[in-house]
């Protein structure tokens, strides 16, 4: 289906009135398919909660041009944010190919997409997904460098996980986005790994960071593995609200 049926479509199947959309799924970014993609939402009587949003320029190379591309794009989304009512995107950070992880690098460069997001009261977050490029502690390194309130984390609960050799690693690391987190989180039950080993999270150690921090944002399904994704998607959804009761 096209971006624009989802928002009716998830509230049909699920009873939920707020999506998530990911850079991905748009066919277009154009302002008119921008704009009509708005007004199905509205129409539906729904709404957005946050973007997700992919680039393939990382904020922290050693190329001044390569960064300054991440940063170019993070801004267009963050206007695109603006103009369908989220109240917050996600950016990713991809590897670099000339430089290793650099807190420095990535800190300049995400605190101009702050300062610019913070302008069109759109939130910035930040996810652990890449294993080299977006571990948890990294992330968290760098919200703390740029030291911005419209900086903040989201922890996926199963993405350092699957990728982590020590899950001490992958669990601390959740504990301690969830310390910075703020809007939204990923809540997932498993995940498969790239070998198709299936790994489960521990929910109660990871709603237990929830509770830690008093998080008060949204938790996004998503399923992420091998099996009917609606049943899937359902059971999440009630397994959410039993934690969180």
């Amino acid at each position: 289906m096209d971006l624009k049926d989802f928002a009716a479509h998830a509230k049909e199947k699920f009873g939920i009135d707020k999506i998530e959309p990911w850079s991905g799924h748009f066919s277009s970014i154009d302002a008119k398919y921008i704009e009509q993609f708005r007004l199905t939402v509205d129409r539906a009587q729904c709404y957005i909660v946050n973007m997700a949003v992919d680039g393939e320029s990382s904020p922290y190379a050693a190329d001044s041009a390569e960064r300054a591309k991440a940063v170019d794009l993070s801004k267009r989304w963050v206007d695109i944010a603006a103009a369908i009512n989220s109240p917050s995107i996600r950016i990713n950070m991809p590897a670099a190919s000339d430089s290793a992880p650099d807190v420095g690098r990535a800190a300049d460069s995400l605190r101009r997409v702050a300062d610019y997001a913070a302008e069109k009261r759109v939130l910035v977050n930040l996810e652990n997904d890449n294993p080299v490029s977006e571990d948890p502690f990294f992330i968290v390194s760098v919200i703390e460098k740029v030291n911005n309130p419209w900086l903040h984390a989201l922890p996926d609960f199963a993405n350092t996980l699957a990728s982590a050799k020590d899950p001490e690693h992958a669990y601390a690391g959740i504990d301690a986005m969830f310390a910075h987190a703020y809007s939204i989180c990923h809540m997932k039950d498993a995940e498969a790994k790239k070998d198709g080993q299936l790994i489960r999270v521990d929910m109660v150690r990871t709603f237990a960071s929830i509770e830690k921090y008093g998080y008060k944002g949204y938790c996004s399904m998503e399923w992420d593995r091998p099996g009917d994704p609606y049943l899937g998607t359902a059971n999440l959804i009630k397994t959410t609200i039993q934690m969180l009761r």
